[in-house]
Protein backbone atom coordinates (compact mmCIF):
# COMPACT_ATOMS: atom_id res chain seq x y z
CA UNK A 1 0.00 0.00 0.00
CA UNK A 2 1.17 4.10 -0.85
CA UNK A 3 1.89 6.31 1.62
CA UNK A 4 -1.50 7.63 3.67
CA UNK A 5 -1.71 10.55 5.58
CA UNK A 6 0.69 13.94 5.17
CA UNK A 7 2.34 14.46 2.24
CA UNK A 8 4.75 17.22 4.33
CA UNK A 9 4.93 14.56 7.62
CA UNK A 10 6.69 15.82 10.55
CA UNK A 11 5.96 11.91 11.51
CA UNK A 12 6.60 8.73 10.03
CA UNK A 13 5.00 5.90 11.79
CA UNK A 14 6.08 2.50 10.15
CA UNK A 15 4.36 -1.36 10.69
CA UNK A 16 5.35 -3.98 9.20
CA UNK A 17 3.43 -4.85 6.40
CA UNK A 18 -0.92 -4.50 5.94
CA UNK A 19 -2.64 -7.72 7.71
CA UNK A 20 -5.24 -9.44 5.46
CA UNK A 21 -7.97 -7.24 6.61
CA UNK A 22 -6.54 -3.92 5.61
CA UNK A 23 -5.19 -5.73 2.31
CA UNK A 24 -9.24 -6.35 1.78
CA UNK A 25 -9.88 -3.38 2.93
CA UNK A 26 -6.75 -1.14 1.51
CA UNK A 27 -6.91 0.77 4.81
CA UNK A 28 -4.65 1.09 7.41
CA UNK A 29 -5.10 -0.78 10.51
CA UNK A 30 -8.07 -1.96 9.29
CA UNK A 31 -9.04 -4.83 11.88
CA UNK A 32 -11.23 -3.67 14.56
CA UNK A 33 -9.07 -5.17 17.52
CA UNK A 34 -6.02 -3.80 15.98
CA UNK A 35 -5.29 -1.13 18.57
CA UNK A 36 -3.38 1.41 16.43
CA UNK A 37 -6.11 4.13 16.04
CA UNK A 38 -6.85 4.31 19.83
CA UNK A 39 -2.79 4.27 20.58
CA UNK A 40 -2.37 6.81 18.25
CA UNK A 41 -5.46 9.24 19.06
CA UNK A 42 -4.19 9.10 22.65
CA UNK A 43 -0.90 9.91 21.83
CA UNK A 44 -1.95 13.29 19.97
CA UNK A 45 -5.28 13.99 22.28
CA UNK A 46 -7.70 13.46 19.52
CA UNK A 47 -10.34 10.97 19.21
CA UNK A 48 -9.36 8.90 15.94
CA UNK A 49 -10.84 5.40 16.48
CA UNK A 50 -14.86 6.93 16.21
CA UNK A 51 -14.06 8.11 12.98
CA UNK A 52 -14.48 7.28 9.28
CA UNK A 53 -11.43 5.92 7.83
CA UNK A 54 -11.05 8.93 5.18
CA UNK A 55 -11.34 11.14 8.70
CA UNK A 56 -8.79 10.00 10.41
CA UNK A 57 -6.39 10.01 7.31
CA UNK A 58 -7.58 14.23 7.15
CA UNK A 59 -6.56 14.45 10.88
CA UNK A 60 -3.46 12.64 10.30
CA UNK A 61 -2.35 15.12 7.81
CA UNK A 62 -3.75 18.25 9.72
CA UNK A 63 -0.85 16.96 12.17
CA UNK A 64 1.75 16.01 10.13
CA UNK A 65 1.81 12.43 10.49
CA UNK A 66 1.98 9.66 7.30
CA UNK A 67 1.14 6.12 7.87
CA UNK A 68 3.66 3.26 5.68
CA UNK A 69 5.06 -0.05 6.07
CA UNK A 70 8.55 -0.92 6.01
CA UNK A 71 7.84 -4.54 3.89
CA UNK A 72 6.76 -3.27 0.53
CA UNK A 73 5.92 -7.19 -0.78
CA UNK A 74 6.73 -10.49 0.95
CA UNK A 75 4.88 -13.91 1.30
CA UNK A 76 2.82 -14.55 4.24
CA UNK A 77 0.22 -16.81 5.31
CA UNK A 78 -2.17 -15.17 7.79
CA UNK A 79 -1.57 -11.47 9.31
CA UNK A 80 1.53 -12.65 11.91
CA UNK A 81 4.35 -11.04 11.70
CA UNK A 82 6.25 -14.21 12.23
CA UNK A 83 5.16 -15.70 8.93
CA UNK A 84 6.54 -12.79 6.80
CA UNK A 85 8.72 -14.30 4.11
CA UNK A 86 10.96 -12.68 0.99
CA UNK A 87 10.65 -9.84 2.31
CA UNK A 88 11.00 -6.91 0.34
CA UNK A 89 11.46 -3.04 1.92
CA UNK A 90 9.72 0.24 0.71
CA UNK A 91 12.19 2.57 -0.01
CA UNK A 92 12.17 4.35 3.42
CA UNK A 93 15.64 6.17 2.99
CA UNK A 94 14.69 7.71 0.24
CA UNK A 95 10.64 8.63 1.78
CA UNK A 96 13.63 10.70 4.58
CA UNK A 97 15.55 12.01 1.84
CA UNK A 98 12.53 13.40 0.62
CA UNK A 99 10.59 14.91 3.46
CA UNK A 100 12.80 17.37 4.80
CA UNK A 101 10.17 18.08 7.89
CA UNK A 102 10.46 15.08 8.71
CA UNK A 103 11.76 14.89 12.69
CA UNK A 104 11.12 10.82 13.64
CA UNK A 105 10.32 7.77 12.41
CA UNK A 106 8.48 5.30 14.69
CA UNK A 107 8.17 1.61 14.67
CA UNK A 108 4.94 -0.31 15.45
CA UNK A 109 6.45 -3.38 16.81
CA UNK A 110 9.81 -5.64 16.99
CA UNK A 111 9.41 -6.56 13.11
CA UNK A 112 8.94 -3.40 12.04
CA UNK A 113 11.98 -1.82 14.13
CA UNK A 114 13.95 -4.74 13.02
CA UNK A 115 13.49 -4.63 9.09
CA UNK A 116 13.43 -0.85 9.53
CA UNK A 117 16.06 -0.11 11.32
CA UNK A 118 18.40 -2.01 8.61
CA UNK A 119 17.03 0.05 6.05
CA UNK A 120 17.22 3.15 7.32
CA UNK A 121 20.70 2.71 9.23
CA UNK A 122 23.07 5.21 8.86
CA UNK A 123 20.39 8.43 8.46
CA UNK A 124 21.17 10.40 11.62
CA UNK A 125 18.50 13.06 10.25
CA UNK A 126 15.75 11.79 11.90
CA UNK A 127 14.86 10.25 15.36
CA UNK A 128 14.10 6.49 15.64
CA UNK A 129 11.50 5.08 17.94
CA UNK A 130 10.47 1.90 19.05
CA UNK A 131 6.85 1.35 19.72
CA UNK A 132 5.27 -1.62 21.45
CA UNK A 133 2.63 -3.42 18.44
CA UNK A 134 -0.80 -2.17 18.37
CA UNK A 135 -1.70 -5.97 17.46
CA UNK A 136 -3.99 -7.62 19.34
CA UNK A 137 -1.49 -10.64 18.75
CA UNK A 138 1.10 -8.66 20.85
CA UNK A 139 -0.77 -8.99 24.73
CA UNK A 140 0.81 -6.06 26.81
CA UNK A 141 -1.77 -3.87 28.63
CA UNK A 142 -3.28 -1.12 26.02
CA UNK A 143 -2.64 1.53 29.02
CA UNK A 144 0.79 -0.03 29.03
CA UNK A 145 1.24 0.46 25.90
CA UNK A 146 0.06 3.75 25.35
CA UNK A 147 2.46 5.20 28.03
CA UNK A 148 4.96 4.37 25.07
CA UNK A 149 3.23 5.61 22.67
CA UNK A 150 2.64 8.93 24.70
CA UNK A 151 5.89 10.32 22.70
CA UNK A 152 4.66 10.74 19.46
CA UNK A 153 2.36 13.77 20.86
CA UNK A 154 5.45 15.67 20.93
CA UNK A 155 6.20 14.93 17.82
CA UNK A 156 2.74 15.82 15.53
CA UNK A 157 2.02 18.90 14.63
CA UNK A 158 -0.14 20.98 16.96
Amino acid sequence: MAPAGATDATLLVLGSLPGEASLHAQRYYAHPQNQFWRLLGAAIGEELAGLAYDQRLVRLTARGIALWDVVGEARRHGSLDGAIRNATANRLAEFVATHPRLKAVAFNGKTASRLGRAELAGIGSVELIDLPSSSPAYTLALARKAESWAVLGALASP
